[in-house]
C-alpha cells in the first residue's frame, strides 16, 4: 500500500513538474510575440522564413549569377595600364627610341652605347575572342540548366517542408488529444479510488479493488507524461520547421479534425503523376544536360583558339601624355594545343564519368521516387482501413462502458472490470484520433511524394 502511494504521488510530482516548466518556458517569453497557426497559415509562415528555403532561393541567384560569368565570354573585355621600364640594353634602347618617336641621325652613332633610357607607356587594351571551339557556347548553355536546376531544387525543398509541416502540425494535435483523453482518465480514477477507499474504510469492498485503482492512476499519470512530452516535441519541431526561436509561444487551432481523406487513384496513375511532377526528377534531368554541354565544353579544348584584340597607348621618357606618341596595335591571334601534358585529354575524361554519374544518379532518383510513392501509398489505405476499424471500436467501447456502468451500479461487477471498460474506452477514443491524424499525415506524404507542393 505504501509503495504504491508513493508511485502514485512520484507520477503526480513528475506530471506536476513537466507542466511548470511548461509555464515558466512560456512566462520567459513575451507574450505579445504568441501567434495562433491554422494548417494554412503555418505553411505559409514556414515557406516565407524556413532557413532551408531561404537558402535555396540563394543558390537560385548564385545559379544566375554563374551565368552572368558565362555570358562575359560574348563580351569584349578592355583594360587600362601603366608601364614603365628602364634599360641600357642597345636592342631595349633602340626600341623605346623609336616607340618615342625620337629617332633621328645621332641615334645611329651611339647604337652600340646608348646609356640608359626610360619608357612610360599608359594604354588600353581591347580583347574579344573570336572562336574557343565551341566552349563559350557550351559553357553557356549548362549555366543557363544550371538556373533550372536551383529552381527544381527550391521546388523540392518546397514540397518536402510542406509535407513536414503537415505531419508535424497533426502530430502536435494529436498529442493534444491524446493528453486530454489522459487527463479525462486521471480525473475517472481519481473519483473512483476515492469512493472506493471510503467504500473499503467502511469494510464493503476488499482492499485489492483499492490496489488496482492505485495502479490504474499510476499508469494513466504515467500516460499523461508521455503525451504531455509529446506535445512538446511536436512543437520543438514545428518551431524548427517554421524558423521560429526555440521558446516562440503560438497556438494550434483546427477547423476540422477529423475530416479524413478520400481513397486515391491507382499506383500507376500516382507513380505517372510523380514522374512528371517531382522535382527532383525534373532538377536531375537538368543535370544530365549540363553534364552533357560539359562533355562537348571540354571537345571543344582540341579545336584552335582565335582572339582579336586592339591597344591603344602611348611611349615617352616622361609620364605626360601627347598625341603625337601614341602607337595602335591591331590583329589576330590563333593558337592551338599541339600537346598540354595529356591535360586536355583528362579534363574530357572527367566530363565524360561525370555524365555518366549524372545518368545513373538520375535513375537511382527515379526509382526512390517509385518506392516513395508505393510506400505513401500503402501507408495511406492502411490508415484509411484504420480509421474505419478505430471508428467502430470506439463504438463498441462506448456500448461496453455504457453496460458495465449499468451492472456496476447493480454491484454485480467488480471495480476493476469497471476501469478495465473505463480504459478500454479511453484508448479506442486515442487509437481513432490517431488514426485519423495518422490519414491526414498519410495524405500529405502521398502528396509530396507525387510532387503536389511545387
Amino acid at each position: 500500500m505504501l509503495k504504491k502511494n508513493k508511485l502514485c504521488g512520484f507520477n503526480s510530482f513528475l506530471v506536476m513538474c513537466l507542466l511548470t516548466t511548461s509555464v515558466m518556458a512560456s512566462d520567459s517569453v513575451d507574450k505579445s510575440a504568441s501567434q495562433s497557426f491554422t494548417l494554412d497559415q503555418a505553411i505559409d509562415y514556414a515557406i516565407a522564413n524556413n532557413p532551408d528555403l531561404q537558402i535555396a532561393i540563394q543558390r537560385i541567384e548564385q545559379a544566375d549569377a554563374q551565368l552572368g560569368v558565362a555570358l562575359s565570354a560574348f563580351y569584349p573585355q578592355v583594360s587600362a595600364k601603366v608601364g614603365y621600364e628602364t634599360s641600357n640594353n642597345p636592342a631595349q634602347v633602340f626600341s623605346m627610341i623609336v616607340a618615342q618617336r625620337d629617332f633621328n641621325s645621332n641615334s645611329i652613332a651611339n647604337i652600340n652605347d646608348p646609356g640608359y633610357r626610360q619608357n612610360f607607356r599608359p594604354e588600353i587594351v581591347g580583347k574579344v575572342s573570336l572562336f574557343r571551339g565551341g566552349q563559350d557556347y557550351q559553357n553557356s548553355k549548362a549555366a543557363a540548366l544550371g538556373i533550372e536546376a536551383a529552381e527544381f531544387e527550391r521546388s523540392s525543398i518546397h514540397n518536402a517542408l510542406i509535407q513536414a509541416v503537415t505531419a508535424t502540425y497533426y502530430a502536435h494535435l494529436a498529442a493534444i488529444e491524446a493528453q486530454k483523453n489522459a487527463q479525462n482518465a486521471i480525473v475517472a480514477i481519481e473519483s473512483e479510488l476515492k469512493q472506493t477507499q471510503l467504500k473499503h474504510d467502511a469494510g464493503t469492498v476488499l482492499k485489492s479493488d483499492v490496489l488496482s485503482l492505485e495502479v490504474k492512476l499510476a499508469e494513466a499519470q504515467e500516460s499523461q507524461i508521455r503525451t504531455a512530452n509529446g506535445i512538446e516535441t511536436a512543437k520543438v519541431n514545428l518551431v524548427n520547421l517554421l524558423g521560429l526561436p526555440s521558446l516562440s509561444v503560438f497556438n494550434i487551432s483546427s477547423s476540422s479534425i477529423f475530416n479524413s481523406p478520400k481513397f486515391t487513384p491507382s499506383f500507376n496513375e500516382l507513380l505517372e503523376q510523380a514522374m512528371g511532377q517531382r522535382p527532383e526528377v525534373k532538377a536531375a534531368a537538368k543535370q544530365v544536360e549540363i553534364a552533357q554541354y560539359k562533355v562537348k565544353s571540354a571537345q571543344g579544348a582540341y579545336l584552335p583558339k582565335a582572339d582579336a584584340y586592339v591597344s591603344y597607348g602611348q611611349n615617352s621618357q616622361t609620364p605626360g601624355f601627347s598625341s603625337s606618341k601614341e602607337n595602335v596595335t591591331a590583329g589576330v591571334a590563333v593558337e592551338m594545343d599541339i600537346f598540354s601534358g595529356f591535360s586536355t585529354q583528362q579534363q574530357l575524361r572527367t566530363a565524360e564519368l561525370k555524365a555518366t554519374e549524372a545518368l545513373e544518379t538520375e535513375r537511382k532518383t527515379k526509382l526512390a521516387v517509385e518506392q516513395e510513392v508505393k510506400v505513401a501509398h500503402l501507408k495511406l489505405q492502411e490508415s484509411l482501413a484504420r480509421v474505419h476499424v478505430t471508428d467502430l471500436s470506439v463504438q463498441s467501447a462506448d456500448e461496453a462502458l455504457r453496460l458495465v456502468k449499468e451492472e456496476r451500479k447493480a454491484e454485480v461487477v467488480t471495480v476493476t472490470r469497471y476501469i478495465e471498460a473505463e480504459v478500454a474506452r479511453n484508448t479506442a477514443q486515442s487509437n481513432s484520433i490517431a488514426a485519423h491524424y495518422d490519414a491526414l499525415s498519410a495524405e500529405a506524404a502521398l502528396k509530396k511524394a507525387i510532387g503536389a507542393w511545387k
